[in-house]
């Protein structure tokens, strides 16, 4: 398990699922509630976010290893690294965060991390689901009703950010006390049995 000075909740579900678009519903709401939120995304391929003509491309790819952007009131730092180096983990990327301005943490993707996660299930893409496996998912979000989820699971409405916003905040609420903790093993010990 990932220790982290401030709650993290990671969202796992297959691509095509809706992550993204689950998350930009989400926070609003939670920001709403004077939050201040993070998000990690894992991203499946190589992305750019600078562009050609833009100085940082420029002075980037003619060779700095980490190129550092800034103007008032948003900052960017691209770091390069050598492509045969492992891809780096999320406890890797949480470095990176200032959590003396956090409140929360939301991952996006990295469904194999050893962090507590909503696992978001569509039954039409015809994917099993990862609750059977990952002892971390502590709550499932669907569009439709599902036979064979543990019935100590929550289920939320994957439709619905507001009720899933309620779901986080009383995570939220019990992050790092005994019972919160100890769940995801006291399943898997049960779906071992």
């Amino acid at each position: 398990m990932i220790d982290y000075p401030v709650p993290l909740l990671g969202f796992s579900a297959f691509s095509g699922t809706g992550k993204t678009t689950l998350l930009t519903g989400l926070i609003p709401i939670l920001k709403q509630q004077d939050l201040r939120i993070a998000v990690v995304k894992h991203a499946s391929h190589l992305f750019e976010i600078d562009h050609p003509s833009k100085d940082s491309y420029e002075l980037r790819t003619a060779g700095a290893s980490q190129m550092l952007v800034s103007a008032r009131g948003r900052m960017a730092l691209i770091t390069e690294s050598d492509t045969r180096l492992p891809e780096p983990g999320l406890a890797q990327m949480l470095d990176y965060l200032d959590t003396n301005n956090l409140d929360l943490v939301l991952v996006e993707g990295f469904k194999n991390e050893a962090i507590y996660k909503i696992e978001l299930y569509r039954p039409i893409l015809g994917k099993p689901l990862l609750c059977h496996t990952d002892p971390y998912i502590i709550a499932l979000a669907t569009d439709e009703a599902i036979p064979g989820v543990p019935h100590h699971l929550p289920i939320l409405n994957l439709n619905d950010p507001q009720e899933i916003a309620g779901f986080i905040r009383e995570y939220m609420h019990r992050y790092g006390e005994n019972g919160l903790n100890d769940r995801p093993s006291q399943r898997l010990q049960r779906q071992l049995c």
